[in-house]
């Protein structure tokens, strides 16, 4: 599992990655094979495809993403993806991933003359077409990666203001989206922990993705499941992997990693702690 914002893939260009306080905040993904992986968003993520499609399974939805499209996914989830080079064009993909911080999204949403009425539900996470501006802004990023001088922070930061601003002009369900991630809808605990319960979210990640607070989501948790969100995470996870070695044909070390535990030997200790056998008894 990757997480990102990182440097995913090399490139011929001296750098992948654009970097703010310390953190990438544009990161250009190109190759000419197929992929797949796992990523894990510690930041909200704008994803845009230049080149070629991805399929992206994000928690029970599948979504797919060809030229010119883009999807804005929430941190604090797993996304597994799937890229494919376009054939018409020595099978290249190409893509760009904005990272958007809490507080360069809180500062645009302060001075943002932008007004809409907020939604009265959730508004899903969906693919849209980019429009003319939007793509136009893309390519101008590039020769930002290929060139040898210095990229100011004052740049970056006016760079993801102003892909804001285009987003919010582009379509109106993402810009709706992107006040979202400012001011989370409150959400079911049950979709919540079913949806991520495998992801290696903490606590706060998993009370904001519910649009709680720390404290009213343990308080909340515990008056539906009567006991720890912790211990409840170890509970599913060993439940699932059980249902994985009988329905599967994948290995134990697969099924570890997969469901988000560190490592097999911790894995198979608390497996047979909890279900009174290893898990290799459940692949005879």
């Amino acid at each position: 599992m990757i997480k990102v914002p990182t440097s995913l893939i090399g490139c011929d260009a001296p750098q992948n990655s654009l970097m703010l306080d310390g953190c990438s905040v544009i990161e250009q993904c190109i190759h000419s094979t197929e992929v797949k992986g796992t990523m894990y968003l510690e930041q909200h993520l704008l994803l845009i495809v230049l080149e070629g499609s991805v399929v992206l399974t994000y928690g029970k939805q599948e979504y797919k993403l060809g030229k010119n499209d883009m999807i804005l996914l929430k941190k604090a989830t797993a996304v597994k993806y799937h890229k494919f080079g376009n054939t018409d064009n020595d099978n290249i993909y190409d893509s760009l991933m904005f990272s958007i911080k809490d507080d360069l999204l809180k500062s645009f949403l302060s001075t943002s003359e932008i007004k809409v009425s907020k939604p009265e539900g959730e508004i899903k996470t969906g693919v849209y077409p980019m429009n003319e501006c939007l793509v136009a802004f893309a390519q101008s990023l590039k020769p930002y990666f290929f060139d040898h001088s210095v990229v100011h922070p004052g740049q970056l930061r006016l760079k993801i203001i102003e892909l804001l601003y285009d987003v919010a002009e582009c379509n109106r369900n993402m810009f709706l989206q992107i006040l979202q991630l400012h001011e989370p809808v409150r959400t079911d605990i049950r979709n919540v922990m079913e949806q991520h319960y495998a992801s290696p979210v903490s606590v706060s990640e998993l009370a904001y993705l519910s649009g709680r607070s720390v404290s009213s989501f343990k308080r909340d948790f515990q008056n539906i499941y009567n006991v720890a969100p912790a211990t409840w995470i170890r509970e599913k996870r060993l439940e699932k992997a059980k249902d994985m070695l009988e329905t599967t044909m994948m290995s134990v070390s697969e099924i570890c990693y997969t469901l988000g535990f560190e490592n097999t030997s911790h894995f198979s200790r608390i497996f047979k702690e909890f279900h009174g056998q290893a898990p290799t008894v459940f692949r005879l």
